[in-house]
């Protein structure tokens, strides 16, 4: 994203919440950019065996009147896989051509750790696949993106920014086990918004915090 771009996503998204802390207010925009990319990727990726071209500099990014995403626009209906290939790779259009260079690209401008930014990517990621288990995927359906937020390293060695985005933790009060992010997305940052419901901080709140 460049600067122009990233000024007009601040400007019409920052207009309805003034005041916020601009990294607070990126990454309340990063979610939902995750989530409307990720639903039909990945499921057109695993269902359908097809690899949209997602990648950053493929892809249109519709904004609507509030700054935040409203439609994304590919370039073309992009490929079936005869044999699709292994599951770092099969993910590379969405993770490495989108995901990544987009939050190279906010960590460089707002200074947003990018811990938490991937965290919002992995945790609408998990929360997708998670879902299709429940619903009854079948496990060779769902196999490839299990492995990309159990595997600790990518096939590289790197450090996997997706692994384990959220844990399920017992508590004695309240939902339990509570689907948790690993990492704050800190929206409370922006005015109006407190704690989500998956936060880990939910059971130690910053001051004057409060959860919803």
């Amino acid at each position: 994203m460049t600067d122009d771009g990233l000024g007009t996503v601040l400007e019409r998204f920052g207009a309805t919440h003034p005041g916020a802390d601009r990294r607070g207010l990126v990454s309340l925009w990063s979610r939902y950019y995750f989530l409307w990319l990720t639903v039909p990727s990945v499921v057109a990726n695993l269902v359908l065996h097809r690899e949209l071209p997602v990648a950053l500099d493929d892809l249109d990014v519709i904004l609507g009147d509030d700054g935040l995403p409203s439609a994304f626009r590919v370039p073309d209906e992009g490929r079936v896989w005869s044999e699709p290939p292994e599951p770092f790779e099969r993910f590379s259009g969405l993770l490495a051509e989108n995901v990544e260079p987009l939050i190279d690209g906010l960590y460089h401008q707002v200074k947003v750790s990018r811990r938490v930014l991937w965290s919002n990517a992995g945790n609408y990621f998990e929360w997708l696949v998670s879902a299709m288990v429940d619903y009854g995927a079948p496990e060779a359906v769902v196999a490839p993106a299990l492995t990309i937020v159990e595997a600790p390293e990518r096939p590289d060695g790197t450090q996997n920014p997706m692994h384990h985005p959220v844990q399920y933790v017992e508590r004695s009060e309240g939902p339990s086990p509570l689907r948790q992010r690993r990492q704050c997305c800190i929206q409370y940052r922006v005015p109006g918004f407190g704690l989500c419901g998956n936060c880990p901080l939910i059971d130690r709140p910053p001051k004057g915090v409060t959860v919803g």
